[in-house]
């Protein structure tokens, strides 16, 4: 099986300036990745793709033995390009370079480095399991419910819960899970059937059994240098 990892950092960040390359612990953001990619794809055999449109970012990851000729284009730097284009994009790129098809893609997201191989090879046995499955992302149960704690501005302008139910407590309602953004595994065949969003009529979930969130702005960067630095997270990177 052909397995390509894509790491996508893109130069620029609204949220929070730099961030992929950003030192947390003393350790540029984006290495925790690359990283965790290396060891993947020593087990697993994989090509490493890093898709950037940052010459600085593009340095940085060569100084850590991830070289690439691939730039992304111009038209994927834009807010409003959603990942799986930008993904698409250089999984082209890297079939027509090496001349052959891959059969599965996993996209490592720099800014949500909490995982550990034990995760990839969880997630990569349960898709493995399901042959009609197109593709599975990691998740945490969320803390917040839309059938219980959760509300929207309803058409009539007054507010309600977001999925209707007559719950009494949070126990009793379905279970809902947060996208951590952490890692996702596709089958080729989910970039051939025109999906917009990573989630599909036919995705698994991986729950991750520890700690895992994004970083989205300074406090979320803070919260987890924090964890690194002073060994509070209860698993092994």
């Amino acid at each position: 099986m052909n397995f390509l990892i894509t790491i996508c950092a893109r130069g620029g960040s609204k949220g929070l300036k730099e961030k992929n390359i950003k030192k947390i612990n003393n350790i540029p953001l984006i290495k925790y990745t690359i990283d965790i990619a290396k060891l993947f794809s020593s087990k697993y055999n994989s090509v490493i793709a890093l898709s950037t449109d940052s010459l600085k970012i593009k340095g940085l990851c060569e100084s850590f033995g991830l070289n690439t000729e691939y730039i992304r284009p111009t038209r994927l730097g834009e807010d409003n390009i959603g990942k799986l284009d930008v993904i698409y994009d250089v999984l082209q790129y890297q079939e027509k370079k090496l001349k052959k098809n891959f059969d599965l893609i996993l996209d490592l997201d720099v800014t949500s480095p909490l995982r550990n191989i034990n995760d990839l090879d969880m997630a990569l046995s349960l898709l493995n399991n399901d042959s009609d499955a197109l593709n599975i992302f990691s998740v945490n149960e969320s803390q917040r419910n839309p059938y219980f704690n959760m509300v929207e501005k309803k058409s009539n302008g007054y507010y309600g819960l977001v999925k209707d139910g007559a719950f009494l407590t949070r126990q009793s309602t379905p279970k809902v899970y947060d996208l951590n953004a952490s890692f996702y595994f596709f089958k080729r065949n989910f970039f051939n059937v025109g999906h917009k969003t990573t989630i599909s009529n036919k995705s698994l979930i991986y729950t991750m059994p520890h700690i895992c969130f994004d970083i989205d702005n300074q406090a979320d960067f803070d919260y987890m240098e924090y964890l690194l630095k002073n060994n509070k997270l209860n698993f092994k990177l």
